[in-house]
């Protein structure tokens, strides 16, 4: 909420509360029940040391104070406990200090029971002055929660357009057709349970994973097939080692979180001859999934960065929005290998 439309809204509530306490206080004057020691500056000392300061102490203590301390945990009884000691402690300090430095001799002259009647009186508005601070506290911090939540999901949305744009990589899908192509030659079999996995890519890419979360078998093995036809380029058997530990049943998780790095792995190795050029371990503990992705550089060429990819910034992004604070990713590249780790609490 802007800064402008909460300054309003207190001036237009001290303005109520000033306007409706002068009437009440010329009302008490005006009817005679005053000593005749009781001028017009004795009244508004009063009322400032009296009324009007524990006004603001009590009302300012419930906006800054009490709301952000105890509104969240939903003890309200005890906010209103502590907001009524200050609104009477506050009285009772403003009535000592008038009866000290000011007018002790109209201090002198109140009986106790008009003394208990005042108190209570001023700490009771006091107190609906807390409530009034609770609600424009209350409806400041939900707007803001709203346009936080809203700004949230717009760069949700446009996270998952790019991750959706970046999966449907043309270079990857033109290239495992034409090594179908060819394998279609060799081994006709072989060849049609290749196509059976791109189409299942393709299907899952394209419907699956347009909700909020999927199964966690679901895209491992998205990434087993992912894995299977990118060695379709390579006779190393050996090239890729992916293992997998602990069972992923039952358990779900962020359509493809893990994908942008294994894809990232596969684009910036080069030498598919190396034997466990790129490394990938899944681990499903019981409140936790880790996903570790080791590749092999090639110290000619510069560390990886993303192109027509996701790039780290926004896989990071992506990850404080999904799993804000249940989250750890580390990414380091060291002698030549860039290394990905990535724990995610579920």
């Amino acid at each position: 909420m802007k800064k402008s439309l909460i300054a309003i809204l207190h001036v237009g509530y001290w303005f109520v509360y000033l306007l409706l306490a002068m009437i009440m206080m010329y009302a008490v004057s005006s009817s005679g029940s005053l000593s005749e020691t009781v001028g017009e500056e004795v009244i508004a000392t009063a009322f400032f040391f009296m009324v009007l300061l524990p006004a603001v102490v009590t009302f300012y203590t419930f906006y800054l104070v009490l709301f952000p301390r105890y509104f969240g945990r939903k003890q309200f009884g005890l906010a209103f406990l502590i907001g009524g000691l200050v609104s009477v402690g506050t009285t009772l300090l403003g009535f000592a200090i008038l009866g000290t430095f000011f007018y002790p001799e109209c201090v002198a002259e109140m009986d106790l029971p008009g003394f208990l009647f005042f108190v209570s009186i001023v700490s009771f508005f006091n107190l609906l002055g807390g409530v009034v601070a609770f609600v424009l506290q209350g409806f400041s911090t939900w707007f803001e929660e709203v346009k936080i939540k809203e700004a949230l999901q717009e760069k949700n949305h446009a996270m998952e357009l790019a991750l959706v744009k970046s999966q449907l990589d043309p270079h990857f899908l033109f290239n495992t057709i034409n090594n179908i192509d060819v394998l279609i030659l060799k081994d006709a079999d072989e060849a049609s349970d290749y196509l059976n996995r791109l189409s299942d890519i393709m299907r899952f890419m394209l419907y699956e994973t347009k909700t909020e979360t999927i199964a966690l078998s679901r895209e491992v093995a998205y990434i087993e097939k992912y894995i299977a036809l990118q060695k379709i380029r390579t006779a190393n058997e050996t090239y890729v080692d992916f293992r997998l530990i602990g069972s992923p049943a039952g358990r779900v998780i962020a359509p493809m979180v893990f994908i942008p790095f294994i894809e990232n792995a596969f684009k910036h190795t080069t030498n598919k001859k190396v034997e466990r050029a790129i490394r990938i371990e899944l681990e499903v503990m019981s409140e936790a999934v880790r996903m570790s992705c080791v590749n092999r550089l090639d110290p000619s060429r510069n560390p990886p960065v993303a192109k027509g990819g996701l790039g780290n910034e926004l896989i990071r992004k992506r990850l404080e929005l999904l799993y804000p604070g249940k989250h750890h990713l580390e990414v380091r590249n060291e002698l030549n290998e860039y290394h990905v780790n990535l724990l995610i609490t579920t």
